[in-house]
């Protein structure tokens, strides 16, 4: 009787915490602690030394975490608290990247990629919740500049499909590495879309999100080298006329924005500033601009006359998370000197929170209310 209290003690002992959701079905592990920490387990019985990689050190608390093996070869090593929301992770065993057979996979680091939910406590402005939802559709469209097919992820928001109203639209645009589907896989674009035209807080409005790789053909049709206004043709001549034909669209630049996280915040900003005939709101989130940034000069004089910018331009809006040091400091900087000049700006901080989707659901949260007013 005694031995069966041990045991039922060590088992309660070993499993603290709650399974992530984000883990595969059934899966008993990764599981999160009421304080942040991550106890991680995998079965590895050949392995000499098996440790878990965060994708951004910073929001997992370090690492890479070497695992500890029992004698039946399973590996188990528990993080320190770890920053609330999305973290891309991976194994190494015996210095070899694999997933955890335990996680679900998501798109990110060019490949598919172990992820983890650690929740915030008292948060549910990205979760879904007892509302009207909207819908998330799969648009797929050739290419002649690509020579392929192509496909975004649309966002319609609820009542779309019984209603004549047109919409605004917002395209939206993921991060180097990753896809179309990061921003509702990943970044619950739809919850929080869904969560914020219930409270009334944002306009219900179209979310475009497509794939913000492109390769130009060459003109035998095969693929050729990477052009950098590749997307900006591709979104230009062909997504936005295909949104605006399939969809209730506001077919105009004033019911029409551009906005993006990292590498989808340089798309905003450079081809957003370049063709304000097309857009009337740009959103940069986690993007440091150049190190010389003279706002008489930067993009193309765009910000020279700030008054004729203001007039154009409904929302223009810069974001960053406190943890990522560098895009954060070069980014507000940017937008004091620019705010400075007379250019009506919107900076907003996500407090604690790295180059991570937590930061772009925060900065998200706080955009969309912005937007066509």
């Amino acid at each position: 009787m005694l031995g069966l209290v041990a045991l039922l003690s060590v088992t309660q002992a070993v499993d603290v915490g709650t399974p992530a959701s984000s883990n595969v079905r059934g899966a008993r592990y990764p599981r999160v602690q009421a304080d942040g920490r991550v106890t991680f387990r995998v079965t590895a019985k050949n392995a000499q030394k098996v440790q878990i990689q965060a994708g951004t050190p910073e929001g997992m608390g370090g690492g890479p975490f070497d695992m500890t093996r029992d004698a039946d070869g399973v590996w188990t090593v528990t993080t320190p608290p770890a920053a609330p929301g999305f973290h891309y992770y991976w194994l190494l065993v015996d210095g070899f990247n694999a997933n955890d057979p335990s996680s679900e996979t998501y798109f990110g680091y060019g490949r598919p990629t172990s992820g983890i939910e650690v929740p915030e406590a008292g948060v549910d402005f990205y979760l879904p919740k007892n509302v009207p939802h909207g819908g998330v559709r799969q648009h797929t469209y050739y290419s002649k500049i690509t020579a392929s097919w192509r496909r975004a992820f649309v966002y319609l928001p609820p009542g779309y499909d019984a209603g004549r109203t047109r919409y605004p639209v917002l395209y939206l645009q993921h991060g180097a590495g990753e896809n179309e589907e990061g921003w509702t896989k990943q970044g619950r674009a739809n919850f929080i879309l869904d969560n914020l035209i219930a409270d009334k807080r944002a306009t219900p409005m179209i979310i475009v999100m497509d794939c913000g790789y492109a390769t130009r053909a060459t003109t035998t049709g095969t693929t050729g080298t990477a052009a950098p206004n590749a997307f900006e043709d591709v979104l230009l001549t062909e997504i936005i006329p295909a949104i605006d034909a399939a969809y209730r669209t506001m077919p105009d630049r004033d019911h029409r924005g551009l906005a993006g996280l990292s590498m989808g915040a340089g798309q905003a900003l450079t081809i957003g500033l370049a063709h304000l005939e097309t857009f009337s709101a740009i959103a940069a989130m986690s993007r440091p601009a150049a190190r010389s940034f003279d706002a008489k000069t930067i993009y193309n004089g765009v910000f020279g006359d700030a008054a004729a910018f203001n007039k154009k331009v409904r929302t223009f809006f810069w974001s960053a998370g406190t943890a990522e040091t560098a895009f954060h400091d070069s980014a507000k900087a940017n937008m004091q000197t620019l705010v400075d000049s007379g250019v009506k700006g919107v900076f907003f901080e996500s407090a604690g929170t790295a180059h991570e989707w937590q930061t772009w659901r925060r900065s998200l949260n706080d955009l969309a209310p912005r937007l066509f007013k």
